[in-house]
């Protein structure tokens, strides 16, 4: 048995592991610090992670999620929702020819996730709310294709396309000092994205990607700093 102290909880047990890896029987919250005062992700129900059990600190311990190479902080109150897995996660390569024939699904997800009562939430990647880059990983992952987690980890996965060589499907990304937003290009020089409350519209919307619409696509408009194409899913390398 996997045995997970903390001085101030009891002993928290789980069975033991063949693979190493452990599946998500809910939805999870994942947390950026042991403090668990911040949402960095979450993990859907079916998701791969692994325990990195020297890192108990507090209530906490840090994970690494197996499809996206995540690292975050899971709750130790919910050990008891993993479950063992069999067989490690084994990614599945797609490149893209298979990813354009799906494009028309990706772009159908995020229009569906729209018309859902949602709002904005930093670290959020399962429905109904989501953030920027939450909506992007969990679009592209209905049809099987893994994205890297952050918007900066997309921009530097995509193959980098100009504005000219925009497609429906392509992703848009915007920066102050880094890259900290990202879009699907719908194509018609229009863009789906889920945007936070303060410089948005605290919602998935979609946006003319032109500086001649109201306040909040004028500001994207003038934050915009590339475009890319998904070429292939992604497959982290897990020690």
């Amino acid at each position: 048995m996997l045995v997970l102290s903390s001085p101030a909880t009891s002993l928290e047990l789980l069975p033991p592991s063949v693979s190493g890896e452990y599946c998500c029987r809910i939805p999870l919250n994942l947390y950026n610090s042991a403090t668990g005062k911040e949402l960095a992700t979450q993990a859907d129900i079916g998701r791969h992670l692994r325990l990195l059990e020297t890192s108990i600190t507090n209530q906490f311990i840090q994970v690494q999620l197996c499809e996206d190479g995540y690292l975050a902080w899971l709750s130790l109150n919910d050990i008891e929702t993993l479950e063992s897995c069999p067989k490690i996660y084994q990614s599945k390569k797609i490149f893209r020819r298979q990813i354009e024939k799906n494009i028309p699904k990706i772009i159908a997800f995020t229009k569906a996730a729209m018309k859902q009562p949602n709002y904005y939430l930093w670290g959020g990647t399962t429905a109904p709310n989501y953030d920027c880059s939450g909506l992007m990983q969990a679009a592209f992952c209905a049809s099987g294709i893994w994205l890297p987690r952050d918007s900066y980890q997309q921009q530097a996965f995509v193959k980098k396309i100009s504005y000219e060589e925009l497609l429906p499907g392509d992703l848009i990304f915007f920066a102050n000092n880094k890259v900290d937003h990202v879009a699907l290009y719908l194509g018609n020089g229009y863009y789906i994205h889920s945007s936070g409350q303060e410089v948005g519209r605290n919602k998935i919307a979609i946006d003319p990607l032109s500086d001649g619409g109201d306040k909040v696509s004028t500001y994207y408009y003038q934050k915009i700093y590339s475009f890319g194409r998904i070429m292939e899913s992604y497959s982290p390398y897990i020690d």
